[in-house]
C-alpha cells in the first residue's frame, strides 16, 4: 500500500477537527477558532482510529457488549470490516514510545497555510509542555462541504464520527492506554507498523451478533 500523501493526511485531521473538536474559549484561545483538540497524543489517537478501521470496528463491538451502545453499531463495524472502502482508507501507523505516532507538522501546516487551522504551543522553545489545534471559521466551513458533497471524502467524516463516539471524553493517555490494550499494538517493535487486528475482529462481531440481543 502507497504511504498516504500530505494531502490526505491534512483532510484527516481537518475533518476530525471538525467532527471531534470542543468549543473554543475566547480569550485565551485564538480569536478565529471555533473548535480545538487539545493535545497532539488525543489527535494521534483519534487519527489511528481513522486509519485503522479494524480497531475503529472493534471499538464498536466492545461497546455494543458493554451495552454502551446501540445492537444497530454491529452493521457499521461489520461494514468496516467487509466493504471495499475501509480497505481502501487503510493507513497503517507505525509505534513509538507512547503509540501509534506519526509526524503531523507537515499536513498541519498546509492546512495553517490555508487559514483551516491553527497549531498552538503551550511553553517554550526545547520545553514544549502541550499544542493544542484550533479550527478556524473557514476550516469548518471546509469540514462541512466535505460532510455534505457525495463521493469519497465524505467516507472520512462518516467515519470520524464513529471516532468520536469511541473516544468520547477520554484525555489523549487515556485513549493511548485503550489501545495498548490491545495485543497486536502493544506488542509492535518500536518504529514497525502496527499490523492489522481484523480476523480476530470478525470473530468477536461473529459472537456479539448472535449473543447481544
Amino acid at each position: 500500500m502507497a504511504p498516504a500523501t500530505r494531502a490526505q493526511h491534512a483532510i484527516r485531521l481537518l475533518v476530525l477537527l471538525s467532527v471531534a473538536g470542543e468549543p473554543v474559549t475566547t480569550p485565551p484561545d485564538p480569536i478565529e477558532a471555533v473548535l480545538a483538540i487539545r493535545s497532539e497524543r488525543r489527535l494521534q489517537a483519534l487519527d489511528f482510529w481513522l486509519r485503522n478501521p479494524d480497531y475503529l470496528a472493534d471499538e464498536l463491538v466492545s461497546g455494543v457488549v458493554a451495552g454502551n451502545f446501540e445492537f444497530s453499531l454491529l452493521a457499521d463495524a461489520d461494514e468496516m470490516l467487509n466493504s471495499k472502502e475501509p480497505s481502501l482508507r487503510h493507513c497503517p501507523m507505525p509505534r513509538w514510545f507512547y503509540g501509534a505516532y506519526e509526524p503531523i507538522d507537515d499536513a498541519m501546516s498546509l492546512l495553517e497555510a490555508h487559514g483551516l487551522a491553527i497549531p498552538a504551543r503551550i511553553g517554550m522553545p526545547g520545553n514544549v509542555r502541550q499544542t493544542q489545534f484550533f479550527l478556524t471559521a473557514a476550516g469548518q466551513r471546509a469540514g462541512a462541504e466535505i460532510a455534505a458533497e457525495p463521493g469519497p471524502l465524505q467516507w472520512y467524516t462518516r467515519q470520524a464520527r464513529f471516532v468520536a463516539l469511541v473516544a468520547g471524553n477520554d484525555s489523549g493517555s487515556r485513549l493511548k492506554d485503550r489501545q495498548y490494550q490491545q495485543a497486536e499494538y502493544a506488542g509492535t517493535e518500536l518504529g514497525s507498523t502496527i499490523g492489522s487486528i481484523h480476523a480476530q475482529v470478525r470473530v468477536r462481531l461473529r459472537e456479539a451478533q448472535e449473543n447481544v440481543a
